[in-house]
């Protein structure tokens, strides 16, 4: 170095210096973009509303820092607002890109604090298909926070999530079912589910071997009747033949779900086990007395004794 000079080196490597340089570089390109889509968010023109949604929720969905910079650029807000937009595309993309941002658990806290459950609520109300389903597993990330009262807000979702189930796509009925059975962790939410209608459609489902559904309803009916009126309304469903026939035809797993609900239904009530008795458990119990798995040999074999009681004490 003479006469003051500096001389500036050119690096040709890949060297830790220039992958920063270009990682800082692109990070800012990035923030400047987000302010723009923000900015357009929050303007009065749907068309850049509709554009700047759709990005972000391609932004969101390609890449886990992402998520992090739409937040820190304030795109959450304004995102939370257009749910609620009467525009239907506009909804459905601001639906998707919270559901997309919510893949980030640490952003999931946020997405809730933003007062995002209510307006996703609506979406699953009044939304497309789409919005409707993207709504479902938005409000079922949401609803694995562990916030007393949050719970019950999310609850408010259970009527419109049991229309989804009774009605959606095989994706809706999927996403549906999922976030009822995160939301059910309640016994208050238990108790809505069933007064909403839910046994119908999961009886429905699980008599149904080309539903596609059979293992999920079947699952969600163990988590449910728990209490009387889940084990009544199954009963009147006339979900009992129902899974008389899975205990004929099911796969194992099925079959042992099959014995629990009929062992729940049996233990909420006496005069269940005639009903059950009557509709022929009795000899595909036996045989899942003998050959399932040590849990479902377990439940079969009380449930036998308890049917038995119920005939009389006459043996089989």
């Amino acid at each position: 170095m003479e006469g003051g000079t500096v001389e500036r080196y050119s690096c040709k490597n890949h060297c830790f210096c220039c992958d920063s340089s270009q990682d800082f570089q692109l990070s800012q390109e990035i923030a400047r973009r987000i302010h723009a889509l923000v900015e357009d968010l929050e303007s009065n023109a749907a068309d850049l509303q509709r554009r700047a949604a759709t990005e972000i929720r391609h932004m969101a969905r390609s890449d886990a820092e992402n998520r992090v910079e739409i937040v820190r650029g304030g795109a959450l807000a304004p995102l939370i607002s257009l749910i609620s937009s009467s525009d239907p595309q506009i909804q459905e993309q601001s639906v998707t890109a919270i559901l997309n941002l919510s893949l980030r658990d640490d952003i999931r806290d946020q997405i809730a604090a933003a007062g995002a459950i209510q307006p996703l609520i609506r979406a699953l109300r009044t939304g497309t298909s789409t919005a409707r389903e993207n709504a479902a597993c938005a409000l079922l990330r949401l609803s694995q926070i562990e916030e007393q009262g949050l719970a019950m807000e999310i609850g408010d979702a259970i009527p419109w999530l049991v229309e989804l189930l009774a009605t959606g796509t095989l994706r809706g009925k999927k996403d549906a079912s999922a976030a009822l059975y995160s939301v059910c962790s309640t016994m208050e939410n238990k108790v809505r589910a069933v007064r909403s209608g839910i046994v119908r459609p999961l009886v429905e489902m699980v008599g149904n071997s080309e539903s596609g559904m059979v293992d999920k309803a079947a699952f969600l009916l163990c988590s449910l009747v728990v209490f009387f009126e889940a084990a009544e309304a199954v009963v009147e469903e006339g979900g009992v033949g129902v899974l008389v026939e899975v205990l004929e035809v099911g796969s194992r797993k099925q079959k042992e779900m099959a014995a629990t609900v009929l062992l729940q239904i049996c233990e909420q009530s006496v005069g269940y086990r005639p009903v059950v008795g009557r509709e022929g458990a009795i000899p595909p119990l036996v045989a899942l007395s003998q050959s399932g798995t040590a849990k479902a040999r377990k439940k079969a074999e009380t449930l036998i004794r308890l049917l038995r009681l119920a005939r009389g004490g006459n043996s089989i």
